[in-house]
């Protein structure tokens, strides 16, 4: 799929239209950065890749937050937005120079309830079916995992972690599980069990910290040996007891509340358990709470001050980091405590169960008490009822160690076959990975004489991919070039190999890229590609020899923003 047309409206009123071209498409800043009260931020350069990316299902905070300042607005274009209810709408087609090419337009609006509107071809979607629908639209998947969002991560370049890195796109609490799905996914390899493993070990790790409490306690070990220690009592008090002789009636009836005491027992562990389970949820959304970034942007604030004295363009994306690393630990807890209402129910459930056997149990303790019987055998009889609150206990007991046991040899066992089938991809894993490294290694070449090459690095959690370069060490500068040739060999990998892609790659911050590297990479490398490599630039910031005028999609300037507010 190709860009074909980005378009910000009032109603009936569009407010900016910009139309996208296969290779080169610059977002020009047109700011004079030589003159201090001109400082090439908020013309909206970088707003266009984050409206897109809000197009394909952003959270779209970040198109109106403040870098400045921790959880605060530019209330201005974010009154602008909501109250003018502009609508953000993108075409998207699989053939730009075919105007019968199949074309999918997304519109979406920054409201909510009734009057959001978040669509696709004209059919409006929820915030759970719309990500799906784009992901069935564009790469032809209904599997869950990875999701939409994931796998277009490294097409929009607009944030800190795909900045800076080439492989590592999500957020830093990202498993690696789910790269495993990712990478599998960029490779043309999709498996039904993704989802299922990922979900797996969460459950196997939830099951790990339910064993390691009760471990603190006791031992399976210790349990099964007082067990029989228990059993082997009872035996000589029961037979100690049919020495003496006792009404028929005493006999059930003591049989009776033995058996309601172990009820009461295995019921009162029973809570303990699920109580211990509640507990371990609130403790892991404590420690998430915990990790909740508290630091005070304002004591940094006179840092970024001083800062732009040396480097004017330096990118403010501290704050937005820390309200995104706080937007995941929410989303984290939220999945977290699901669980807790369930628990609750029936935790109240089970009391109500326990008060019930609690009173049956003081009524025929109180009935055999008054039935009467030799001082001796009372003695062996309360003994016994003790014997059997300790066995009920200690059953109970075991019955947690073997569910928990159970649960995780059942997950190991159902993760194993999932591993195995990842595993017997490793062919056509390496063969995809040679394949790309055609592409990423000539493209490299290309740019800085030195070839990059992608590896597969293979443990038990699952696979993952590195990069390294044959010789030379990677600056910021460096770095840069290696995503773009990433981005780029990509496109060309996916295209040979038949595999659903965006043909379109979203960067910002280019102006860290070496000149000689700027130039080879638009007039050299982009043209070779089937694609569009759209850029938010400074023009100061470009080398002379780069025909802006050629390559602009739009320009902008302090008189002329994105959104036409000043």
């Amino acid at each position: 799929m190709f860009l074909k047309k980005l378009t910000i409206s009032n109603g009936e009123e569009i407010i900016r239209e910009i139309p996208f071209h296969k290779g080169i498409n610059l977002i020009v800043d047109e700011s004079d950065t030589s003159n201090r009260q001109e400082t090439g931020n908020n013309v909206g350069k970088t707003t266009v890749l984050r409206l897109v990316d809000y197009c394909l299902g952003s959270g779209g905070e970040n198109i109106y937050k403040d870098p400045e300042f921790k959880d605060k607005s530019n209330t201005r274009i974010e009154e602008f937005l909501k109250g003018n209810n502009i609508i953000i709408s993108l075409a998207l087609v699989d053939d730009l120079d075919n105007g019968l090419s199949k074309e999918i337009l997304i519109r979406r609006n920054f409201l909510k309830r009734s009057q959001k509107i978040q669509e696709i071809n004209g059919e409006q979607y929820n915030n759970k079916e719309f990500p799906k629908k784009l992901k069935q639209l564009v790469f032809k998947s209904n599997n869950d995992k990875p999701t939409f969002k994931q796998i277009i991560s490294k097409n929009i370049r607009d944030e800190k972690d795909r900045l800076v890195n080439t492989l590592k796109v999500l957020n830093s609490y990202t498993s690696i599980e789910e790269y495993e799905a990712l990478y599998l996914f960029w490779l043309g390899i999709e498996l039904d069990g993704n989802a299922r493993k990922q979900k797996l070990v969460k459950d196997r790790a939830m099951e790990e910290r339910i064993l390691s409490r009760l471990k603190k306690v006791t031992s399976p070990s210790e349990v099964e040996q007082s067990l029989i220690v228990v059993n082997r009592n009872i035996s000589e008090l029961d037979e100690q007891k049919d020495c003496f002789e006792v009404s028929e009636n005493y006999e059930v009836e003591l049989e009776e509340l033995n058996d309601t005491k172990k009820k009461i027992n295995e019921l009162s562990t029973e809570i303990s358990n699920l109580e211990m389970r509640r507990e371990l949820i609130k403790e892991s959304n404590r420690e998430l709470e915990n990790e909740r970034s508290n630091v005070d942007i304002s004591l940094v604030k006179s840092l970024y001050e001083g800062a732009k004295i040396f480097i004017p363009n330096i990118q403010k994306t501290f704050d937005e980091t820390v309200t995104f690393h706080n937007q995941m630990i929410a989303n984290k807890s939220e999945y977290i405590r699901t669980e807790i209402p369930q628990i609750a129910t029936s935790l109240k459930e089970k009391k109500s169960l326990l008060n019930e056997f609690i009173s049956s149990s003081k009524k025929l303790a109180n009935k055999l008490r008054e039935t009467g019987v030799v001082e001796e055998l009372q003695a062996i009889i309360i003994e016994l009822n003790h014997a059997y609150e300790q066995k009920g206990i200690l059953e109970e007991r075991k019955r947690q160690f073997d569910n928990c046991l159970t649960k995780l040899s059942s997950i190991d066992e159902e993760l194993a076959g999932i591993n195995k089938g990842i595993i017997s991809k490793d062919e056509q894993i390496e063969d995809g990975i040679t394949k790309f490294n055609k592409f990423f290694s000539d493209i490299s070449s290309r740019l800085y004489d030195e070839k990059f090459i992608l590896s597969s690095d293979k443990h038990e959690k699952g696979y993952q991919l590195k990069i390294s370069s044959i010789g030379g060490n990677l600056g910021t500068g460096k770095k840069k070039g290696q995503i773009a040739a990433f981005d780029l060999a990509y496109i060309q990998f996916a295209e040979q190999e038949d595999i659903e892609c965006l043909h379109f790659v979203l960067q910002d911050q280019i102006e860290n890229v070496h000149d000689n590297q700027i130039t080879s990479l638009l007039t050299e490398v982009v043209s070779s590609v089937n694609c569009q490599y759209v850029l938010s630039v400074l023009r100061d910031k470009l080398p002379d020899d780069i025909d802006i005028e050629k390559y602009a999609a739009v320009s902008l300037s302090q008189t002329d923003k994105l959104f036409r507010v000043n």
